[in-house]
C-alpha cells in the first residue's frame, strides 16, 4: 500500500506542479485515482512539507510549497 500512496504522491505533485492549486476533486479527475487514496497521498506529501492544504473556506485547496 505504501507504494500505491507513493506513487498516487507523485501523480498529486506533477499535477499540482502543472495547474498550480487544485481541490480534491479536480485531482481526483486530474490524476485518475481513487478519492481514498489521494488523501493518503496529500496527508503524505503535507506531513513531508511538500504541498500546501488551504482550510474549508476555500474548499481545501492543495498547491506545491514554494521553494525557500
Amino acid at each position: 500500500m505504501i507504494t500505491e500512496i507513493g506513487i498516487a504522491a507523485g501523480d498529486i505533485w506533477h499535477y499540482l506542479d502543472e495547474h498550480g492549486m487544485a481541490n480534491l476533486d479536480q485531482l481526483v479527475k486530474g490524476t485518475k485515482n481513487p478519492r481514498e487514496l489521494l488523501l493518503m497521498s496529500l496527508g503524505w506529501l503535507a506531513r513531508e512539507g511538500h504541498v500546501v492544504l488551504a482550510g474549508p473556506e476555500t474548499g481545501y485547496q492543495a498547491s506545491l510549497k514554494s521553494p525557500r
